[in-house]
């Protein structure tokens, strides 16, 4: 092997060590490594930055679009909502994710499946007071499994379909060929994370955390016409318990319902007095059929999906102190509506529009953005701070978004568009109805993972062009000698070894060729070898650099990069021993 493989290879031990070794963030390690080998002319630029116009990765950057759809219109959190429940343990809440995502995954593409649910897990591991660390694992091995089971679950299946086809003039697999292993599979990672994964994930980002802030404040919420939430209990609503907020009465026509129990029925147009801090609040408002009590915010002039909370100090001389926010015309003052109010620490009893505002309440606004620039420094308020991520949700464009991602998915798993093209499409399509705005579009996009995948694909490209690759594969299924089995099993350790160090494609690419010669000179049917590489390259479990999905949950699940091998070697092995051990049942060589 020439220098420049040998180099490659210590850069990329090198990565690896940092990774395991230290907290440094996938995106700067893996983009580190691809700068050295650029700037050492070890790795010409067209192919160190290969993997920054790869199609797959620009796939991930649309389908975050997507899914940014689908959670600013409500629509996943719907979902979410539908299959959690009122889940309160860990395993619970483990089973209830896993199951429904190995089945969307298997019909789905699972990146859009995981990028989707993401961002409504994290806020439900909140209410419920849960670590998301123990849910996001499971939700993207579930999903990797999910996808081996049909043809259409993952683009590495479709690319050795198609590798197939094209280079080995061999038949098409069937839609649900794969199954045959895979569900197998899918089965025996779901029975192994069900036992072993509340033990052996981590209990990090835990939702407790968000509770050491005191500040509370009281706001009023209305069960809206038409809710859902109607001629529910409490509990099954899920406003029992809720972390950081207490439901302190219900105000039902001239009835005051106070000490409210678990099982007090709701009615449309109960007013329910909530008090709690700043991030239960906010996730309050973003409860389906749960509408602020105040009619203020619907005269906005702007779609609730575009504006922003806010949170703003009274000062001494502003002109609205010694009265009432109704009498004072605070929203036509300031395009603003107040939500709630927190006055040192104290509950305040009477209505929104009836408070007489004091100097130093802290009031909880919604407005539009521009609010911030044009009374940050005004004498009005004493601070003026933006609330992170609580863009209120309304759910009116929630089929919108829904049949958007059917149509997507029907595009692409019909022939008719790329899965490129067709999240393409979708993006366009959610942005011309305004299901959100551009800027949050931009904002919705994990730019971190899209630089890490880019520069492990890179990486890959190195590892390719220098050689360092198609030797280790070569060498790897030299060994298999006259053993249809051992040539079986050497071509899914060395899918698996390269899918773990670079991705499932890239490695499903190298690995084809190689196994395909194996096969042939063997005299063997090189079919059961395709279904050996289709679970293989899907099996990137021990490390988080080998899938995009694993990658995805990385950062929101505060993951180190031993976690991975902690939870994900063991399913390695078992999957591995599924797959090699079925395959010559179903297919001969």
């Amino acid at each position: 092997m020439i220098f420049e493989g040998w180099a490659v290879i210590g850069v990329i031990v090198c990565c690896l060590v940092l990774l395991i070794s230290t907290t440094l963030s996938v995106d700067l390690v893996l983009f580190g490594g691809l700068s050295l080998l650029f700037i050492a002319g070890i790795v010409p630029v067209e192919n160190a930055l290969s993997g920054f116009s790869n199609e797959g990765m620009l796939t991930i950057a649309a389908l975050y679009v997507v899914a940014a759809g689908l959670k600013e219109t409500g629509a996943i959190q719907v979902i979410v909502q539908r299959v959690m429940g009122r889940t309160r343990t860990v395993k619970k809440a483990q089973l209830r994710i896993m199951a429904p995502t190995m089945v969307m995954s298997a019909f789905l593409n699972n990146t859009p499946v995981v990028a989707s649910f993401i961002p409504a897990l994290e806020r439900w591991s909140k209410k419920v007071s849960i670590p998301v660390s123990k849910i996001l694992i499971p939700l993207s091995y579930s999903a990797i499994l999910g996808g081996t089971c049909t043809l259409i679950g993952t683009s590495t299946n479709l690319i050795i379909n198609g590798l197939l086809i094209e280079e080995a003039s061999i038949r098409s697999l069937g839609i649900f060929e794969p199954a045959l292993i895979g569900i197998p599979c899918a089965i025996a990672g779901f029975i192994y994370l069900a036992i072993f994964g509340d033990k052996l994930l981590p209990e990090r980002g835990s939702s407790m955390e968000i509770f050491e802030d005191p500040r509370e404040y009281t706001i009023e919420m209305i069960v809206g016409k038409g809710s859902n939430l109607a001629n529910q209990t409490i509990e099954n609503a899920g406003l029992r318990q809720l972390p950081g907020l207490y439901l302190a009465e219900i105000q039902r026509k001239e009835r005051t319902i106070p000490a409210v129990g678990p099982y007090e029925m709701l009615k449309t147009g109960d007013r329910l007095i909530f008090t709690g801090i700043i991030d239960s609040i906010v996730d309050l408002q973003k409860m389906p059929g749960l509408n602020p009590a105040t009619k203020q915010v619907f005269e906005l002039n702007a779609p609730r999906n575009e504006r922003q909370m806010i949170e703003a100090v009274v000062s001494r001389s502003n002109p609205i102190i010694g009265g009432t926010i109704k009498e004072r015309k605070f929203r036509d003052r300031y395009d603003a509506v107040v939500l709630a109010v927190s006055r040192n620490g104290e509950r305040v009893h009477e209505k929104i529009g009836d408070i007489v505002l004091k100097s130093g309440d802290v009031l909880l606004l919604e407005s539009m953005p521009n609010f911030i620039k044009k009374y940050r420094n005004s004498n009005d308020f004493y601070l003026v701070s933006p609330i992170e991520d609580s863009s209120p949700v309304s759910t009116k464009k929630a089929g919108i978004a829904g049949f958007t991602l059917f149509g997507m998915v029907a595009l692409a798993a019909t022939g008719v568009l790329s899965m490129f093209q067709a999240a393409i499409v979708a993006g366009a399509v959610l942005l011309i109805t305004r299901c959100f705005r551009y800027a949050t579009a931009l904002e919705s996009i994990d730019w971190r993972v899209l630089l890490a995948i880019a520069s492990s694909l890179g990486l890959g490209e190195a590892l390719k062009i220098t050689g360092v690759a198609e030797h280790l594969a070569s060498g790897l299924l030299g060994m298999a000698g006259d053993s249809p089995v051992m040539a079986l099993f050497l071509t899914y350790i060395a899918t698996w070894l390269l899918t773990e160090l670079i991705t499932n494609n890239a490695a499903a690419v190298l690995i084809f060729p190689i196994a395909f010669s194996l096969a042939t000179s063997m005299g063997l049917n090189f079919v059961p070898f395709a279904i050996v590489m289709i679970i293989a390259a899907s099996s990137s479990f021990s490390t988080p650099i080998g899938y995009q999905t694993n990658l995805m949950i990385y950062g929101p699940g505060g993951y180190r990069y031993t976690d991975f091998i902690k939870i994900g070697l063991p399913l390695n092995l078992i999957v591995a021993a599924i797959t090699v051990s079925l395959v010559p049942q179903f297919w001969e060589f």
